[in-house]
């Protein structure tokens, strides 16, 4: 039977005999990506979960970290594990309440609206008395802290709301995008994505007339389709770059002074700082160069085109994933300031054009039905890269946007759809973090690095198993999605974990409240359309819907351009800003005292980066997204492992660099600092700028059992510090670190992570 199935990396077609797919790209994508070739390959993979496993040294001895990530499980029945989870449940609720959980969960799941799994285990938790949360996201949680403070909006919003393709096409003349305009992050999009349609977006701009200049440390991070001018600052260098640019926009008085009087404040605060009036340093190119390694005439000739033309600013999401991440996006939106164009069609700025395949579609008139999480009861969270600090400091007082937290004292881990042995940072300091709490529980399809590290694992099915229906972010393309095959081993849905649980637990409210998976799913469909024909939108009843391929939700304006009421008429449709404005200069955030986040946007000197001529780390590491999978999601599917070079996750280096070490296209390469080192295996490129090393985000880590912060696999986070980008938003900082490369001239290693992990009988 051939069908078709919504992912985040797109739509694919089967054919299904019952129990395994052969899949193709949907003949409706008119530019598909091959990630979607993980999701049949690795539904029988040898690391696929197939039955309950306890560790058997928690089985054995109770709770306790003590050899967590390095003894055997111990395969049991489904009545068994249940009992056990609800068992430990009852117990630390009962002994630590609500605070000594913890279910931030964090991570994307697999896409589908229902079976969405932090989503599912947020409302069985809430429906147990509620957990320690986890506030922001590892993909651009630094400016999630510092955009509603300078225009009164979460990226998401900006996102949602931005000027579409459509309009840049016919209006952008200059579309400058600091990060890249990535072809390979444009592949997925959050919840799904049915058409791919950014590569044929930026060939219709490209044909309209559109320069494109990519600022960025890697040429090829962008579309081909482009054309870009390439300028290749030192990483982390970005703010400096902005500065420098504001400086000569200020000098040759081409900033659009009535668009700051009417649309901002705090510039009079700012002036005299980009001036050096302030602090005798005047942010002029000259200064910039030695920052940056851009020359003065680029930055001088790259700022009068920007005055000359309408210009778009896209700073992508990997801006923000930094030391002082605040600065670069909060330097962007003053610098869309200057040239005055917020509001315009075709110019302003952006924040993640290329980061995602939504960013760019026009905003739907609803989100589709979604499970609804409950109500938490729980009042304490932490910000959620400061997940280790919270497992190995409970008691300890952090700054967060204005306010002090209390780490909490966890007692309970439990983690559905995610993997943070990918996400997180300096992966040895993690994997003692995770010692800590007395039980972890992980629902998983495969072996992840974050399944072996857990104490209690039960296999959940994948969305290609089970009945949804999905759309992504903004996409109007709205899909149903019935099981294409029947479960791998005897993975159920969270949806039936949950459900089975709830018979063994007082609960305070209903999980599942007596209904079936199809019955949830018809029930909140209904609901979402009984809403949208009171706005008097129709779609179609349950049954037609389900039967159909996908509906289209309607749009609001195809041609929606970020911020244009509030360019109309900014008294009347204010930002949610205190002054209704966009703040150059925030009281609020100059208010909290932190030095690693002023009160308007300033250079700050990363910990780690070239400029600071490391003779034992010369090298800068730049952790990006990997082509060839989304983040840690199959890994071992064939797309991914294709990819691999001796078993190993790819790095590239420039021809200098690999001719300085001796290193040759091919080598596996040891890439190390004093936190820890991984393998990987060696592409030798003159699209990166000299200085760099680029190793995607996302291979499985697998610890030497003898030292953990030695990665086989090629993980980079055993390379970036677990250290937060400010106070202000205590993000993540995982894309950059320092370090050097060897070449690896010793056996290769065995990695484990392919296959499953050591099994033991039970003893009696």
């Amino acid at each position: 039977m051939a069908s078709s199935h919504l992912t985040h990396f797109g739509v694919l077609e089967a054919d299904s005999d019952g129990t395994s797919l052969r899949t193709r790209p949907w003949r409706g994508d008119p530019d598909p990506r091959r990630i979607i070739d993980n999701v049949a390959s690795s539904q029988h993979h040898p690391a696929r979960i197939l039955r309950p496993a306890v560790r058997q040294g928690w089985l054995e001895r109770g709770p306790g970290g003590a050899g967590r990530g390095d003894e055997p499980f111990v395969e049991v029945e489904w009545d068994e594990a249940l009992d056990l989870v609800a068992a430990e449940l009852r117990r630390v609720y009962e002994e630590r309440g609500s605070s000594g959980v913890y279910g931030g969960s964090y991570g994307w799941s697999s896409a589908g609206r229902f079976h969405h799994g932090q989503s599912q285990l947020h409302r069985f938790l809430n429906c147990l008395g509620g957990y320690v949360s986890a506030v922001g996201d590892y993909s651009y949680g630094t400016s999630g802290a510092i955009l509603p403070h300078v225009i009164g909006a979460s990226p998401a919003d900006v996102m949602i709301n931005g000027t579409t393709w459509a309009v840049i096409a016919d209006h952008t003349e200059l579309f400058i995008s600091f990060g890249g305009l990535s072809e390979k992050n444009s592949a997925v999009g959050p919840g799904g994505i049915g058409r791919h349609g950014t590569r044929g977006s930026v060939q219709r701009a490209r044909a309209a007339g559109c320069q494109f200049v990519d600022i960025t440390p890697i040429r090829d991070d962008t579309f081909a389709d482009a054309a870009s001018e390439w300028i290749a600052p030192i990483p982390g260098s970005d703010t400096a770059l902005m500065l420098g640019l504001a400086h000569v926009l200020d000098a040759d008085g081409a900033v659009d002074m009535e668009f700051i009087e009417k649309y901002t404040v705090g510039y009079e605060r700012f002036l005299p700082y980009l001036r050096g009036e302030s602090d005798g340093v005047p942010k002029t190119p000259a200064w910039a160069v030695a920052l940056t390694g851009v020359s003065a005439e680029v930055i001088v000739d790259l700022a009068r085109r920007m005055a000359r033309k309408r210009t778009m600013i896209n700073l992508s999401w990997s801006m923000q994933r930094q030391d002082h991440g605040e600065q670069p996006i909060w330097m962007g939106v003053t610098l869309a300031a200057m040239l005055g164009q917020i509001g315009l069609p075709g110019g302003g700025f952006q924040h993640g054009y290329g980061s995602s395949a939504d960013v760019g579609l026009a905003k739907r008139v609803s989100s589709p039905p979604s499970l609804p999480q409950g109500r938490n009861r729980e009042s304490r969270f932490i910000p959620v890269a400061r997940i280790a600090d919270m497992l190995l400091e409970p008691g300890k007082t952090i700054e967060f946007n204005g306010q002090e937290i209390v780490l909490p004292d966890i007692d309970l881990v439990y983690w559905v759809g995610g993997n943070p042995f990918h996400h997180h940072q300096d992966l040895a300091r993690f994997r003692r973090a995770f010692q800590r709490p007395s039980t972890v529980i992980v629902h998983d399809m495969l072996w992840t690095s974050t399944a072996r590290h857990a104490d209690i694992v039960l296999p959940a099915t994948m969305s290609i198993e089970r009945d949804d229906y999905g759309a992504g972010r903004n996409d109007p393309q709205f899909f149903p999605m019935p099981a294409l095959t029947e479960p791998a081993g005897q993975a159920k849905d969270d949806y039936a974990i949950f459900a089975e649980l709830e018979q063994r637990l007082p609960m305070l409210e209903s999980f599942s409240e007596g209904r079936t998976v199809k019955q949830w799913l018809q029930h909140l469909y209904d609901e979402w359309a009984q809403r949208l024909s009171g706005r008097g939108v129709a779609v179609p009843a349950f049954d037609a819907f389900w039967a159909s391929e996908y509906i289209e939700i309607p749009v609001i304006d195809e041609r929606q351009v970020l911020f244009s009421e509030f360019r109309t008429d900014p008294e009347a449709v204010p930002l949610r800003t205190p002054s209704g404005r966009i703040e150059i200069f925030s009281e609020r955030v100059d208010s909290f005292g932190y030095d690693d986040c002023p009160g308007h946007p300033v250079w700050l000197e990363p910990r780690e980066w070239l400029g600071s001529h490391d003779p034992s780390h010369p090298l800068h590491l730049i952790s990006n997204q990997p082509k060839t999978r989304l983040h840690s999601q199959l890994d071992v599917g064939a797309t991914s492992k294709a990819s691999k070079i001796h078993d190993r996750e790819p790095a590239r280096m420039s021809p200098q660099d690999a001719a300085a070490r001796g290193l040759r296209d091919g080598d596996v390469i040891r890439i190390f600092n004093d936190r820890g080192s991984c393998l990987a295996g060696l592409i030798v490129s003159d699209a990166l700028r000299p200085g760099i090393v680029q190793l995607a985000t996302g291979a499985w880590y697998d610890p030497d059992p003898a030292d953990p912060s030695f990665c086989r696999h090629g993980n980079p986070n055993v390379l970036s510090a677990d250290l937060p980008a400010s106070r202000l938003s205590q993000g993540t900082t995982a894309q950059h670190a320092l370090v050097e490369v060897e070449k690896w001239d010793r056996p290769l290693p065995e990695l484990t992570v392919d296959k499953p992990p050591r099994f033991a009988a039970r003893r009696p």
